[in-house]
C-alpha cells in the first residue's frame, strides 16, 4: 500500500528503526531519534544497492516520488543513480573550488588594477605565475593559513631576492583583502605574515659634492654609448625622477604647452 502525506508526518520514532514502503523500491526511514530519511532498493550489475533520496520533510512525498521516478529512468539506461550523483556533485564542488582558487581570486584582483600600466601589470603577474601559483595557486583561498602563504615567499628570500620575496607578500596580502571584501573568506591570515621577511640592507652611494658636478656632465657629453642614454641622463638631472619612471614615460603623459609632466601614481614601482 502507498504512503500518504499524513502516514509520512505521523510516522513516530520507536524503539528500533523501521521503514514505511510506498512504492518502486522506495521506503520512508524512520530511525530511533525521529529522523525520516527517503532512500529507494535497487539493483544494479547483480548487486542490491541503497540510493539515498533525501530527508524528510524537507523533501516531500511526491518530490521523493519523483527523484525515485528519475532514478529507475537511468537504471533503465544502464546508469547507476549512485554513481551519476556522486559525479555531479564531485562536479559541483570542482567547480566551487575552482572560483573560490587562489589564483581565480588573483585573477579577479588583478581586473580591479585597470589603472596599472601594462608594464607594471606584466611585471606583477609574472611575479605571481612564477612563485606563487606553483604553490598555492590552485587551493581553496578559505583553507589556506599564515604557513601556507609564506611557502612562495619564503623560498623567494631563500634565493635571495628580498625585494621580489616583499614584493610577492605584498600582492598575496592585497589578493586575500580582496577574497574578504569579497566574503570569500573571514579574515585575511597574510597579515600575520608581516616582519617575515628580512629587509634588503640599504647601500648608500656617495653623493657628488657640488664642485664635480662640472666635470660629470662632460664625462656624460663624452660618452660614446646610445644617444638615448646620454639624453635620459641629461633629463634625470635635471628633474630628479626614478630611472623607472623616466624609462616607462609616454608622450601622453607631457602636457608641452603648460611645460608640465605628470607621472602616474601606478608606475611608481
Amino acid at each position: 500500500m502507498s504512503l500518504t502525506d499524513i502516514k509520512a508526518k505521523n510516522a513516530k520514532p520507536l524503539e528500533k528503526e523501521y521503514k514505511l514502503t510506498d512504492g518502486f523500491g522506495m521506503f520512508l526511514r524512520v530511525t530511533p531519534k525521529g529522523s525520516k530519511y527517503w532512500q529507494m532498493a535497487y539493483r544494479f550489475e547483480g548487486k542490491q544497492k541503497l540510493f539515498s533520496i533525501g530527508v524528510y520533510p524537507a523533501v516531500s512525498l511526491s518530490d521523493a516520488r519523483q527523484r525515485r521516478d528519475e532514478a529507475r529512468r537511468l537504471l533503465a539506461q544502464g546508469i547507476d543513480p549512485n554513481a551519476k550523483k556522486q559525479a555531479e556533485v564531485k562536479e559541483l564542488k570542482a567547480k566551487r573550488d575552482n572560483t573560490r582558487s587562489f589564483r581565480t581570486v588573483a585573477k579577479a584582483w588583478f581586473s580591479t588594477k585597470t589603472k596599472w600600466s601594462d608594464d607594471y601589470g606584466d611585471a606583477v603577474w609574472k611575479r605571481l605565475e612564477t612563485y606563487v601559483f606553483p604553490v598555492i595557486g590552485d587551493k581553496d583561498v578559505a583553507e589556506l593559513d599564515t604557513g601556507d602563504l609564506l611557502v612562495p615567499v619564503k623560498k623567494v628570500e631563500a634565493l635571495g631576492y628580498l625585494e621580489v620575496a616583499m614584493r610577492i607578500q605584498q600582492y598575496i596580502t592585497a589578493i586575500l583583502r580582496h577574497a574578504v571584501q569579497q566574503k570569500l573568506i573571514r579574515h585575511n591570515p597574510a597579515y600575520d605574515m608581516e616582519g617575515a621577511v628580512q629587509k634588503p640592507q640599504t647601500e648608500h652611494r656617495p653623493a657628488l659634492e657640488l664642485e664635480e658636478i662640472p666635470q660629470l656632465l662632460n664625462k656624460i657629453a663624452e660618452y660614446k654609448g646610445r644617444r638615448l642614454t646620454i639624453l635620459a641622463i641629461q633629463l634625470n638631472l635635471m628633474i630628479f625622477i626614478r630611472s623607472s619612471e623616466l624609462r616607462f614615460a609616454r608622450w601622453s603623459e607631457i602636457d608641452f604647452k603648460s611645460k608640465l609632466w605628470v607621472i602616474p601614481e601606478q608606475r611608481e614601482a
